[in-house]
């Protein structure tokens, strides 16, 4: 079990209202997102393991490399796999990194963690995220600098499941401003994009989730967002920079509900510069040269009413 010093909390209180998040420094990523009282992301105990990378960064390659082995510019590289039950290796090499936490305010912080060449991929990479509340959110804001000599391929991604205090997933809508989808394999690895016309993938105007299942990648349209709505019309949506130019979403059946033995529906919604197994398709993939910086965005919004 990881110890208190390992979260950090934020608070936002204006005349309309408080926002409240924390961020885990084991693995960066977000733990918590309260607006006006109102969860806006499902959590975890503190000091406890994230379930399902909930709330992860995905760095440097967000979802999945096939077998753990990628091939770029003529030299194959083989990752260690964590995902025996697929044998990929999934999700970066951050999630069990201890960030730092540097310039801190009430209601802002930037943790940084880096990557040192480790086996099966040998660049150096430092990753700051700072998160900072709105009056009504939480805005995410990341750097990437490369620390190699030589030029990084790196992707990114944030692994948020998304909910509206206590309405049940199955009852919330979900609206994705994407044309095109990428279907995935037994294996969960993207195939060619191909159109969501006709399609259950054709989330353009919204859908109820219902108890469906549903697990996929779309290109999403720039500068577009994706929205969640509850019954009772409040709503939130993910933002992102045109970088972001994928979402993976994804419903677990059975999110472990904190405080008891339950488990329950959630909703993954997670804004992604490449789709998986970008190590090898290069599909979104960035070379960030030596020295280079790359700097992105994406937030969440809501709208209570």
């Amino acid at each position: 079990m990881l110890t208190a010093s390992t979260a950090v909390t934020l608070a936002r209180v204006t005349a309309g209202g408080r926002t409240t998040a924390a961020v885990d420094l084991r693995g960066g990523g977000l733990r918590a997102l309260v607006v006006d009282g109102v969860p806006l992301v499902e959590t975890y105990p503190e000091g406890a393991p994230a379930p399902q990378c909930a709330g992860a960064v995905l760095f440097p390659w967000p979802n999945r490399v096939r077998d753990g082995r990628w091939t770029q510019r003529g030299v194959t590289h083989q990752l260690p796999v964590n995902e025996p039950g697929l044998g990929h290796a999934g999700h970066g090499l951050v999630g069990g990194t201890l960030f730092a936490a540097r310039a801190r305010a009430r209601d802002r912080v930037t943790v940084v963690g880096s990557v040192t060449a480790p086996p099966g991929y040998p660049f150096s990479l430092t990753l700051a995220v700072t998160y900072e509340l709105t009056p009504r959110g939480l805005t995410v804001t990341s750097q990437v600098c490369n620390d190699s000599p030589v030029p990084a391929p790196v992707a990114l991604g944030a692994h948020p499941y998304l909910r509206i205090g206590d309405v049940p997933t199955e009852d919330l809508v979900l609206r994705v401003p994407a044309d095109t989808h990428l279907p995935l394999d037994e294996r969960l690895i993207p195939r060619d994009a191909a159109g969501v016309d006709g399609t259950a993938f054709d989330l353009r105007r919204g859908r109820r989730l219902g108890t469906d299942d549903l697990h996929a990648c779309f290109a999403v349209t720039p500068g577009s967002s994706t929205t969640v709505t509850a019954p009772d019309g409040r709503a939130l949506e993910l933002w992102a920079d045109d970088d972001f130019a994928y979402r993976q979403v994804y419903v677990s059946r059975a999110y472990p509900a904190p405080g008891d033995e339950s488990s329950r529906r959630a909703l993954a919604v997670e804004p992604m510069t490449a789709p998986g197994d970008a190590l090898n398709s290069g599909t979104g993939l960035r070379w960030v040269p030596p020295g280079g910086r790359w700097r992105l965005a994406w937030g969440i919004k809501a709208s209570l009413g």
